[in-house]
């Protein structure tokens, strides 16, 4: 199974950023951006394991308190002239660093590579391609639209929201996008 931590959005934000994404499509159709229902903020990405059952476990010793969080302004991984990736920002105090750090120690004792640089909290709005490297300078048109649509434009506003607790999802690949199942809830309690 191929699976991830993250964070589940509030309802109100994931409205919001369903019309920011309608209007870009409107704009900008050739770009496929990550269905609504599919919002969500990774906190690690697990890959390819058979060993849920233990995971789920490791899991269960994190502990932390509700993580606020404020979703606002957008850009692009790994920069906005080699853009693979369309995102929109997070911003949080360190409790949120700390959640991400707990979870990825709780899992290396499960052969789970711990992550290589510090935690960088975002939501996926769209993604270029296959995610292979194209060269250097390489980009892809569709996000370089996206780009150049929002040149000018005030940084987009989409909500605060704390979250009380952490998602075990399933990703499903399949032909429309991914499909994400959650397989445990683990809560964020004072």
């Amino acid at each position: 199974m191929r699976l991830f931590v993250a964070l589940d959005i509030d309802a109100a934000i994931r409205q919001r950023l369903a019309e920011f994404v309608s209007d870009l499509k409107a704009h900008v159709p050739s770009v496929r951006f990550v269905a609504p229902e599919s919002f969500h903020v990774t906190l690690k990405f697990i890959g390819e394991s058979s060993r849920v059952d233990e995971l789920r476990s490791g899991l269960q010793a994190v502990r932390g308190e509700p993580v606020e969080l404020a979703f606002r302004d957008c850009g692009f991984f790994p920069n906005p002239d080699r853009a693979r990736v369309f995102w929109v920002g997070i911003e949080a105090d360190a409790r949120l660093q700390q959640l991400a750090q707990q979870i990825d120690e709780s899992l290396r004792p499960f052969g789970i590579a711990s992550e290589p640089g510090p935690y960088k909290p975002h939501l996926t709005l769209a993604r270029a391609g296959s995610g292979k490297p194209r060269g250097k300078g390489a980009s892809d048109k569709g996000l370089q639209s996206i780009r150049q649509y929002l040149n000018g434009k005030a940084a987009p506003e989409f909500g605060r929201m704390a979250a009380h607790e952490f998602i075990l999802f399933q990703s499903t690949l399949s032909p429309r996008g991914a499909i994400y199942n959650p397989l445990a809830r683990f809560p964020l309690t004072k």
